[in-house]
């Protein structure tokens, strides 16, 4: 229960279907330690007390995890890891594969509890045919979280359960607004928890101490074109904040760590067709045996597109896109469909 409407709702409808339920929210951080005001954070003193309200409303005990230590390690450690390495990560999926799914749920085991429910909008089925756990889109698809949630294993999927899979966000603020819930109104919060007003650049560099050097922007052929101030600042398809005049638009289309260089090209150059992704976790099969014909996505507000995906080793795919897509980026994850349902996802190398 991170204080918010959904976990909230999500607890609510538990209760309703009779299960024995009890409140957990995780302290993933101190925010002095992240230079986070309390007002800016899904895991403020505030947050947790509206998780403990609405607990103790319907009847349940309420606890705090800490997962400080834990989330440093496995969260914003890789957050600054890639971002010095020229990639753009994605740290709500790492919290969801290694803090909720994982420590949350070992938790969960060591209390004797059956489940893990999250308010996290998408499905969970049983495919008795396949003798597998799906994950499927949820009914509202402008509240689809299934992007986020690929890296489940059959045994976390097993033990997990999202009430919110078939009902919209307005039915869900209608039922906190009907019980009387202290957060019913509450704003959905930020992205990346962890990091003020979207300033991930000052949050790496106040967080690690150090200095990052300037070096060149270049075009795709290699002419110097003016001074970048440190590769963390730049993410592929970035256009905004780069400091030069051009007379016509220009892009971040690759960031090469070892010469130092930010690389700048036209909105064209952007597009390209295929790449690799490792780290791999399959869902609706256990292996892809032969290439298989699929919908893409690559980033979470971006459409899906058709795809042809072989798996190149244990741990490694290959995706090959039927038309060029836009801004393929080092970092982030692809995830592939079937229709509405996750066949699985990696990360993008």
């Amino acid at each position: 229960m991170s204080g918010g409407v959904d976990s909230s709702v999500a607890a609510f409808l538990m209760k309703e279907d009779g299960y024995e339920c009890i409140g957990a929210t995780m302290k993933l951080f101190d925010n002095e330690d992240v230079g986070i005001s309390k007002e800016h954070s899904c895991c403020s003193y505030d947050d947790v007390m509206d998780a403990k309200n609405v607990a103790s409303s319907l009847g349940m005990n309420h606890y705090v995890y800490n997962f400080a230590e834990k989330f440093e390690e496995k969260v914003i450690s890789n957050f600054i890891d890639a971002y010095e390495n020229g990639r753009t990560p994605n740290p709500c999926i790492e919290c969801n594969r290694h803090l909720k799914f994982k420590y949350l749920y070992d938790k969960a085991k060591e209390l004797g509890f059956d489940y893990i429910v999250t308010g996290h909008y998408s499905m969970v089925e049983y495919d008795k045919t396949r003798g597998r756990y799906m994950l499927k889109k949820a009914a509202d698809p402008s509240k689809d979280q299934s992007y986020v949630l690929y890296s489940l294993t059959q045994e976390q999927l097993a033990h997990t359960i999202f009430p919110l899979s078939s009902i919209s966000k307005d039915r869900v603020r209608q039922i906190a607004a009907d019980n009387n819930f202290v957060n019913a109104g509450k704003s959905d919060s930020q992205d990346i928890c962890f990091v003020q007003n979207g300033k991930y650049s000052d949050f790496i560099k106040e967080h690690t101490g150090r200095e990052y050097p300037e070096g060149d922007f270049v075009d795709t052929k290699g002419n110097v074109l003016g001074r970048h101030k440190g590769i963390i600042h730049y993410t592929i398809g970035q256009r905004k904040g780069l400091g030069l005049s051009f007379d016509r638009p220009m892009y971040v289309v690759r960031v090469d760590v070892k010469k130092n260089q930010v690389v700048l090209g036209e909105n064209d150059e952007l597009f390209s067709k295929e790449f690799d992704a490792c780290d791999i976790n399959l869902i609706s099969v256990d292996k892809i045996t032969e290439p298989m014909h699929v919908k893409a996505k690559i980033r979470y507000r971006q459409a899906e597109q058709w795809a042809t995906v072989t798996q190149t080793s244990d741990d490694t795919i290959h995706v090959v896109f039927d038309e060029p897509v836009r801004a393929i980026t080092s970092g982030q994850a692809v995830v592939l469909y079937d229709g509405d349902y996750v066949v699985g996802g990696g990360t993008i190398i």
